[in-house]
């Protein structure tokens, strides 16, 4: 069986796998794209796809960074 069945020629999906929308950001913070993006990606062509990948590194900055948790008790000390 040929590997070729299986590539497509087509925009990849960002997603990290690590799904969750952050409460404020309002955008996943695996990849960063919001529910209605994720929502409807299979359903996006080529273009609108490529468009949303290009935003993403730009959303990275909306994530406020976390201020507690197991690492910043590490940290402390």
């Amino acid at each position: 069986m040929s590997d070729e069945i299986w590539k497509r020629d087509e925009v990849a999906s960002p997603c990290t796998k690590v799904c969750m929308i952050h409460p404020e950001a309002r955008i996943c913070v695996g990849c960063h794209r919001t529910a209605d993006e994720i929502m409807h990606w299979v359903a996006m062509g080529a273009e609108a796809r490529t468009a949303v990948t290009e935003e993403l590194p730009g959303r990275a900055g909306r994530l406020a960074g976390r201020k507690g948790g197991a690492r910043r008790r590490r940290e402390r000390g």
